[in-house]
């Protein structure tokens, strides 16, 4: 080979480089913008996981379509499992879905034609202009029209004459492809290919476009595209490290999954392969790009149904075998985690969103728990709960913390309206964490008076027992106002804080007077008004969580 022909099999080498990184940049946008653009539709696909196997699939299948990427759904399922939001028996179907639903990007390869890539050229101006506007939901649709039409572009810079129409190039792949003719080579070729790119759909579209141009054969890209199917598992075996046993499970799930369907597919294909090659081209006859495309990328399609088919009868079993490989590690000294949230679904914001939410639910639980424990310290002196209260304060301080951190992470993606929201996320973990330590100073103030052995009279225990059934209907509406973004409650929360302020004052007044009356004892003075004072603040706090929903990035009172 001379000197020219060498360096004009390097630039066509280029060309096909710069073709499949164009394409996943496309991948990349489109991804990014369906995901924003239908986060709402997602979050309410998940709200609807059960124990159905069949809407397990289908989820999957859906959630995948919107993101483009198994491996993105697969993370995304690995993260939930390890923050125990789903089982394994929910999840696997969810896994197999998604198979089916990454099938998608290869049916669009394929109808790829003149025509088209002029729309598609267009599309990818249009969303270039769009990108300038300042809405945000069109900024959306820019993305996912630019990246709609970078895909194409990328698909036709592979196909380009610069690229495989050099014949340099044909004469190279032709060789290498002669050179592994064999299943299980060509099989490894798609693992590793796709291993290296992360991204099953892009490595289907790299080799729907190669059959296309003549480059590769029909029925040696069968058995690449079988192993792009296990190559994908790559990037969820690698979530799943330092998660644990269920997320790992999960993980060994997938991979077990498409090495079945894989070994299944290739003696078939191995074993009848003329047959195989003719049933496709008998559905799309003809020797054009697009039918040598189709007959690919029906394959893919084929492959993944089939395979779900086959296995989602025997779920329990995949469930058994991964809990058989992977054991619980019952040695290992239990750390604390957030409950609903992981790391590894901070690729889907949307998703992760919601989780933050539930986080927050949670540790509005634990702080109404705590009020709760904190007044019968008060009231009775009991001291049986003090393990419960401090053991509930640290996982609050625990949340109040590594969720903070996992919001700012959050905020680095998500969209402009989610930024109002996890805006609002933050104010209101800083309350409930200050709530929390008045919780937790209520039942110190208890519990220190029993061991001094000083009481309140009973005029000072009523009039505190007062003001604490005015703040537990204000913890009731601010509840209800954040989980279920109701503001039909918020008049009355402001009036019942009011009546709290105004509480203050007279309580405090009335208490100096039975002072001066020799009614009530100095030692407990200090306790008294630490009280009241801690409630009055209690109740400033409740506001500022309740109209979070209306205010998400206002101004908050500072207790």
């Amino acid at each position: 080979m001379t000197g020219e022909e060498i360096l004009q099999l390097l630039q066509s080498l280029i060309w096909l480089l710069a073709g499949v990184g164009v394409f996943i940049v496309g991948m990349n946008f489109m991804s990014d913008s369906l995901e924003k653009s239908a986060g709402s539709g997602m979050k309410k696909m998940l709200e609807k996981i059960s124990n159905n196997r069949f809407s397990g699939v289908g989820i999957g299948a859906g959630v995948t379509a919107i993101v483009q990427s198994s491996s993105a759904t697969s993370v995304m399922v690995i993260g939930l499992v390890n923050a125990g939001v789903m089982t394994l028996m929910q999840a696997t179907p969810i896994i197999m879905g998604a198979n089916i639903g990454t099938t998608v990007t290869g049916v669009l390869v394929a109808l790829k034609n003149d025509y088209f890539n002029m729309l598609m050229y267009l599309l990818a101006f249009a969303g270039v202009m769009m990108s300038f506007f300042k809405n945000e939901k069109i900024k959306i649709l820019g993305s996912l029209c630019s990246g709609l039409g970078l895909i194409f572009v990328g698909l036709n810079v592979m196909s380009s004459e610069q690229a495989f129409g050099n014949p340099l190039v044909e004469r190279l792949f032709t060789n290498i492809f002669q050179t592994i003719d064999f299943p299980l080579l060509l099989i490894l070729v798609g693992i590793i290919f796709t291993a290296l790119i992360q991204s099953s759909s892009a490595a289907t579209g790299v080799v729907i476009t190669m059959v296309g141009t003549g480059v590769l054969p029909l029925e040696l890209a069968l058995f690449i595209i079988l192993g792009a199917n296990i190559g994908t598992c790559v990037t969820a075996l690698l979530a799943s490290v330092g998660a644990n046993a269920n997320s790992k499970r999960v993980a060994l799930i997938h991979f077990t999954f498409n090495v079945i369907g894989t070994a299944l597919f290739t003696a078939l294909i191995w074993i009848f392969k003329e047959p195989t090659v003719q049933l496709l081209v008998s559905i799309f006859p003809g020797s054009d790009a697009m039918s040598l495309q189709m007959r690919v990328s029906v394959f893919h399609v084929i492959f993944n149904v089939s395979t779900t088919c086959l296995l989602l009868p025997f779920t329990k079993q995949l469930v058994q075998y991964s809990c058989l490989v992977i054991k619980d590690k019952a040695t290992v000294e239990e750390t604390m985690a957030l409950k609903y949230v992981d790391d590894r679904i901070l690729s889907t914001p949307s998703i992760a969103l919601l989780q933050s939410k539930k986080e927050i639910e949670y540790m509005f639980d634990l702080v109404e728990e705590n009020i709760t424990l904190s007044f019968q310290s008060i009231e009775s002196g009991v001291r049986e709960d003090s393990n419960l209260i401090r053991k509930n304060e640290a996982v609050i301080d625990f949340i109040n913390g590594a969720l903070t951190k996992f919001l700012i992470k959050l905020s680095a993606s998500a969209s402009q309206s989610d930024e109002r929201i996890i805006g609002s996320y933050f104010h209101v973990l800083n309350d409930l964490e200050r709530i929390g330590d008045h919780a937790e100073n209520f039942y110190e103030i208890g519990e220190e008076m029993l061991i001094k052995k000083i009481a309140f009279s009973e005029t000072a225990r009523n009039d505190i027992r007062k003001m604490k059934e005015k703040i537990m209907q204000m913890l009731a509406i601010s509840k209800d106002a954040f989980e279920k973004l109701n503001k039909n409650g918020l008049s009355n929360l402001t009036a019942l804080e009011n009546e709290v302020d105004g509480m203050k004052k007279e309580l405090t007044a009335s208490h100096f007077l039975r002072l001066a009356e020799g009614n009530c004892s100095i030692e407990a003075s200090p306790y008294y008004s630490s009280t009241i004072s801690g409630l009055e603040r209690v109740a400033d706090h409740l506001v500022n969580v309740g109209y979070s929903i209306v205010n998400p990035v206002g101004s908050q009172k500072d207790n």
